[in-house]
């Protein structure tokens, strides 16, 4: 495993507030929250951007979907609606080289996003 700070996550040396995990997926909540629902879902393997998504990790991006928003309704703000990102390299806003798709919820979204 790497370096970033979310495979450290991944490997206990640093604490979390975890909202879901399996064997595939890691989801906590973000320590400067956008929304008052904003968590984090990454993936258990190190995969630097979007753009390095194999063909064969596709069923993980499609299960970190279904993870956000299983969080989102465990959480009760899937009825009223949230948004779920992935951002791809600088000037995406990538901030961790290790993809992570934020959920976001429990207030209105503004469009354009940024």
């Amino acid at each position: 495993m790497g370096s970033t700070i979310f495979s450290k996550i991944i490997a206990g040396e640093i604490p979390c507030r975890k909202a879901y995990e399996d064997d595939r997926v890691l989801a906590f909540h973000d320590i400067k929250p956008q929304a008052p629902l904003h968590v984090l879902i990454i993936p258990k393997i190190e995969i630097p951007t979007m753009d390095d998504v194999a063909p064969n990790q596709e069923s993980l991006v499609g299960h970190m979907v279904w993870v956000a928003a299983e969080i989102a309704r465990r959480e009760g703000v899937a009825k009223d609606g949230y948004r779920l990102v992935f951002n791809c390299r600088d000037n995406g806003g990538q901030e961790v080289y290790h993809i992570h798709l934020h959920l976001l919820g429990g207030r209105q979204m503004a469009w354009p996003p940024g």
